[in-house]
């Protein structure tokens, strides 16, 4: 296998500046070398080149910083999307949560053109469904799941023809726990598989992510994760965009991504929201780069 890393220094879509340095702390906390250590053969692509918030116009401030996003969006896409065709395994490195609608339209771009199906493992503290309409605070890293699954902003959720066949079913999100009144609506309407926080209390990791790695894999060809560390709780992982109590332990976290790697399904993964303002010695990005060793097969034994 080789990976190909690929950063998207992005935070336009955050309402917290920082996490636009998050793939460097994840590089300098050893990713590259981590993955090597497992005989994985890693490429590093460097970074997009991308603006900060302070050079452009907000825009619409139910859609901060729209248009910035849609064109760094469909540079990432068709960076996706050639990694993918030459057989490489795409990791990209955020930026906030919005970098996964690129990621997600490269890849489903890939899938059309071999008419195959894409499923998506959502592992985060927040379903990241709301639309312009509905959304408190206007930022886009709430809405990229919403835009791949056919919900606005259209000049998202358009991005790529191929989104529409992402089929609802086929996607499954793990650990959430904040959800605005509004996305409680959208999951509903859209039929996506959720397993909360409390879902995990009662029935322990082990049985949901069983669950939602066959909800991923039910008739797909490709498994993307997309990890956003603020699924973690915030005494394991300080350093994120939006931290809440609450979230996955450390063995938790971990389980999570030692079921991804028993799987043998996973062909890309984003990893998102690491911020290095809000950490202390880099632990949270150390943490995610322990986590995407687990994810690609790292064992206590």
């Amino acid at each position: 296998m080789i990976v190909r890393v690929l950063g998207v220094p992005m935070d336009l879509g955050s309402g917290r500046r920082g996490v636009d340095m998050g793939p460097s702390a994840i590089r300098i906390a050893g990713l590259a070398a981590r993955l090597r250590q497992l005989g994985i053969e890693v490429i590093d692509d460097g970074d997009l080149d991308i603006r900060n918030m302070e050079e452009i116009d907000v825009g619409d401030e139910r859609a901060r910083f729209l248009k910035e996003i849609r064109r760094d969006s469909k540079i990432l896409a068709q960076h996706v999307s050639r990694i993918m065709a030459g057989g490489h395994f795409p990791h990209v490195l955020g930026g906030d949560h919005a970098i996964a609608i690129g990621t997600i339209s490269g890849l489903a771009e890939h899938a059309r053109l071999r008419k195959k199906r894409l499923g998506i493992l959502w592992v985060d503290a927040h379903v990241d469904m709301n639309t312009p309409a509905t959304s408190p605070s206007g930022n886009i890293h709430g809405m990229p799941l919403a835009a791949v699954l056919g919900l606005g902003p259209p000049e998202l959720s358009k991005l790529s023809s191929a989104l529409h066949r992402i089929r609802p079913r086929n996607v499954a999100l793990v650990g959430i726990r904040s959800v605005d009144a509004g996305e409680r609506k959208h999951l509903k309407s859209t039929g996506v598989n959720v397993y909360t926080m409390t879902d995990i209390d009662r029935h322990g990791i082990h049985r949901i992510m069983r669950k939602a790695i066959a909800d991923v894999t039910d008739g797909t060809d490709f498994f993307h994760v997309s990890l956003d560390l603020d699924a973690v709780d915030p005494t394991v992982a300080p350093g994120v965009g939006t931290p809440v109590k609450g979230g996955l332990d450390y063995r938790e976290a971990h389980l999570v991504m030692e079921s991804i790697a028993e799987s043998q399904a996973m062909t890309s993964m984003d990893v998102v929201e690491v911020n290095p303002i809000l950490d202390a010695h880099n632990i949270s990005a150390e943490f995610a780069v322990e986590l995407v060793q687990s994810a690609f097969g790292k064992q206590i034994l």
